[in-house]
């Protein structure tokens, strides 16, 4: 089985352009033109489930278009997408950032669908998803430290409630470098899939490892890659892996 763990960056791109007339206006620009990039790499990997971050739902600079929606249907999976904000969120009435989201994408029969909320920072969201033979469950951490300490206290809750074999993945933001991992990696005995170490930003020139793809033992990754495209400031991550029975 293949998965593809990608942070599109709401499809915004990257370059020059992105920071032209002022810095990180490339956010508020029409980025329907590099999901189609985005949507031709996908189909080139062929994943069997996608976790996306940083999605936009729906906003003027995706013509309303739902972007999971649409990688989706081009896909041919099913799909499941929700506000990274919490209900009560003040994110929830600014336009633009309340249709920011993440997602899942899957060829595979969903038994099961969540949606958890960390009790501290302002991303908040984890989605679980359930599987015939496995759960995973895709996160997008804080920038914040004391976030996000708080926040993997909350992961190892949830991890340690799952009786299946479990995926944990998205984009942890360890900006003081993987050491902030180590009690929750020990804590719930989930490995990495990216045993080499490899960066995965910023896609122009790699240097940082932020995006992670965690498993417990029971799931075995036969093969993971780092793609050098550069349709986001993040590269993607690509696993295949399958689950054993003993």
């Amino acid at each position: 089985m293949r998965f593809l763990l990608y942070n599109i960056r709401y499809g915004a791109g990257i370059g020059k352009r992105f920071h032209f007339p002022i810095p990180y206006s490339g956010y508020l620009k029409r980025t329907n033109g590099n999901l189609r990039h985005i949507i031709d790499f996908i189909k080139l990997v062929n994943p069997d489930i996608i976790g996306l971050l940083e999605v936009d739902s729906g906003s003027y600079r995706t013509d309303k278009i739902n972007q999971a929606e649409t990688i989706a249907r081009e896909m041919q999976h099913y799909h499941v997408y929700q506000s990274k904000y919490g209900s009560d969120s003040v994110a929830q009435i600014v336009p633009l950032v309340n249709k920011q989201g993440n997602a899942f994408l899957t060829n595979q029969q969903i038994q099961a669908q969540r949606f958890h909320y960390f009790r501290e920072g302002i991303k908040r969201l984890v989605i679980e998803l359930e599987l015939e033979d496995f759960t995973i469950f895709l996160v997008h951490l804080s920038l914040k430290f004391r976030h996000r300490q708080y926040q993997l206290q909350d992961l190892h809750g949830m991890v340690q409630n799952v009786e299946k074999p479990v995926i944990v993945a998205g984009d942890f933001n360890v900006l003081w470098g993987d050491r902030e991992l180590e009690l929750f990696l020990a804590a719930t005995g989930l490995k990495s899939a990216n045993g080499q170490g490899q960066p995965s930003h910023p896609s122009r020139a790699p240097r940082r490892q932020l995006d992670y793809i965690f498993h417990s033992p029971e799931i075995v990754a036969t093969d993971f890659q780092i793609p050098q495209v550069k349709f986001s400031d993040h590269a993607p991550l690509v696993c295949d892996f399958k689950v054993t029975t003993s």
